[in-house]
């Protein structure tokens, strides 16, 4: 018995053509399927470390911290739940108020005059004017590589009334020596500390974002009859805000962060700086002294919202900038 082919049971031309093809697309849709999960695979294997490291030394110390400032040590009764009350007794607490005060005054005058400076190093080192620039640019950086603690014990000496070289000259000249850490003077003195460490570091981070512009740029300005100053101004400067943020941000927080200078100028101007100069002095003394870790906990949570409110003013305020321009 014969079949006939029926116009149902006879293949297209064309479905005759693409039956390859689809047995082809399926292995590769396959192989494809089967390379992106193995990317992500190794994407969270690669990432878990930092993933783990950064719940358990950030996260669960953060949570720990927020638990811990919902209580306070009593003795009588022990430790009881007092909800938001550490908070409230931080708001009106003339130590916590006058260090945040102060890092405030800090940050409005050491900030500007540091990424100044590092804005300064930076165009001058991509200008290309000068010899030596790895030299130059080795002796720019060189500070932030030495520890606060060495750093601070340096200038310490430096300021030295009875010792250091200062003193000696004036001394030598017949001139009363400076008090570089008397009370009004101190805060500028720490300024000038952190400035010389970390001018080096947002150095670094403004070069490097002024080598990645295009020299066509540069080029065409000058062809059109641009000075190396009008350069800067108006092509290096606003090609580089990204970095001029992002150094802000990291010197608002590392303001707000102050602790290893003023707490070892202390020991040499007790008169001068007190337990509670800076917030995290304070949140220090209050928990590693007094015993104190539930209100130490609570003066930690502030000073992280100041932070973070400071830092997103400031990131406000350059994207409108921005747009506005």
């Amino acid at each position: 018995m014969t079949w006939c082919n029926t116009p149902r049971d006879r293949a297209s031309p064309l479905q005759a053509e693409t039956a390859p093809r689809q047995a082809q697309r399926t292995p590769r849709r396959k192989t494809a399927n089967i390379a992106r999960r193995r990317q992500y695979v190794a994407a969270y294997a690669l990432s878990m470390p930092f993933m783990v490291t950064f719940i358990l030394m950030v996260a669960v110390p953060l949570g720990y911290a927020g638990y811990l400032s919902l209580f306070k040590k009593q003795l009588i009764g022990g430790i009881s739940f007092v909800g938001m009350d550490n908070y409230a007794r931080a708001l009106t607490d003339p130590s916590f108020l006058s260090g945040v005060g102060r890092m405030a005054l800090f940050l409005v005058i050491q900030v500007p005059v540091m990424l100044g400076l590092s804005l300064l190093f930076a165009l001058i080192l991509d200008s290309g004017m000068l010899r030596l620039q790895k030299f130059i640019r080795l002796g720019v950086f060189l500070p932030y590589a030495i520890p606060s603690v060495i750093a601070t014990l340096m200038w310490g000496y430096l300021y030295g009334k009875d010792f250091g070289p200062f003193a000696q000259l004036a001394k030598s000249l017949g001139l009363p020596a400076p008090d570089f850490l008397a009370g009004g003077n101190v805060l500028f003195s720490i300024m000038n500390i952190v400035t010389w460490g970390f001018v080096g570091y947002n150095m670094i981070v403004m070069y490097a974002a002024l080598r990645s512009i295009p020299a066509e740029l540069y080029e065409a300005a000058r062809v059109d009859g641009a000075s190396e100053w009008r350069v800067a101004w108006s092509i290096k400067i606003p090609a580089i805000k990204g970095a001029l943020l992002l150094t802000t941000i990291f010197s608002v927080i590392g303001s707000f962060q102050l602790f290893n200078e003023p707490n070892l100028l202390r020991v040499i101007a007790p008169a001068a700086i007190g337990q509670d100069y800076t917030p995290n002095m304070y949140a220090f003394q209050l928990s590693f002294v007094n015993q104190d870790a539930n209100y130490a906990a609570a003066i930690a949570f502030l000073l992280g919202i100041v932070i973070m409110a400071v830092s997103y003013g400031v990131q406000l305020t350059a994207n409108r900038k921005e747009k506005a321009s």
